[in-house]
């Protein structure tokens, strides 16, 4: 049984005081979140008020957004595995559409992001996603494939069976134009089979795949309505803890279907 999982990603928002003012109204608005996983990715600089603000006995996950491959050394503005473990952290985002649009994250580069991850116990969470010429162009299934291929290379077939991914459409994400759930789930299968393919078993069915790109609390049961999906990376609907905590409940009551 795959447990659901929301992850709100800030990216570059939220100075520390910001930050743990947002933790202290969202625990005052969610109290149980029996059944599913909730994470929080704070930029590098609230890390630690965030740690802080969510207590001994966290009812949030803490992630990072991004990582460095190397241990240590001459890499200005890095950060490493090592140095999220000690933070408190608990997965990192990899492999993000921004990263590689943004910062030439190429596949290789996010190969070893996720390597790095295993070798320190954080969770990678791998994104993959098409762009709207892939998509217009027939090549969705292609675009994926590849990015698993190579974002999973060197990895055994039991820790596959692990990995967290998220599918975020490169055009849907921050444009206020989501995906629908008919779009979404052909694409969580072929993750699933190409997943298989790469552990040489039925390893897909272990792994949970989030759905991201203008997720709201409007829209997101329609997302979680299907058994395909697992969760969701939320991004501007998780800035505000108001706006995240309804989506949080809407998914607490959502039910999946076999759609």
């Amino acid at each position: 049984m795959r447990t659901r999982f929301i992850v709100g990603n800030w990216k570059m928002n939220k100075t520390a005081s910001e930050a743990t003012a947002f933790v202290r109204r969202l625990a005052q608005q969610v109290t149980d979140l029996a059944g599913i996983q909730v994470g929080l990715t704070p930029p590098f600089t609230a890390l630690q008020a965030v740690r802080e603000a969510l207590g001994p006995a966290p009812l949030f996950l803490l992630g990072a957004q991004n990582l460095y491959w190397e241990e240590k050394g001459a890499f200005t503005g890095e950060v490493s595995g090592a140095m999220l473990k000690d933070l408190g952290c608990q997965f990192v985002l990899v492999g993000h559409s921004e990263r590689r649009q943004y910062f030439g994250d190429q596949d290789a580069w996010t190969n070893k992001k996720v390597l790095a991850a295993i070798r320190h116990g954080l969770e990678p969470i791998l994104c993959v996603g098409e762009t709207l010429q892939d998509r217009d162009a027939g090549n969705t299934d292609l675009v994926i494939q590849r990015q698993l291929r190579a974002g999973l290379a060197g990895i055994e077939a039991r820790a596959l069976g692990t990995m967290t991914i998220a599918y975020e459409p490169v055009w849907a994400i921050g444009t206020g134009r989501a995906a629908s759930s008919e779009q979404a789930v052909p694409v969580h299968r072929v993750i699933r089979r190409t997943i298989d393919e790469l552990s040489g078993s039925n390893t897909g069915r272990h792994v949970r795949i989030l759905y991201g790109g203008s997720v709201t609390p409007q829209n997101i049961a329609d997302f979680l309505i299907s058994e395909e999906i697992d969760g969701a990376l939320v991004g501007g609907a998780c800035l505000d803890p108001v706006s995240f905590a309804t989506l949080l409940k809407v998914a607490l009551g959502s039910s999946p279907s076999t759609t």
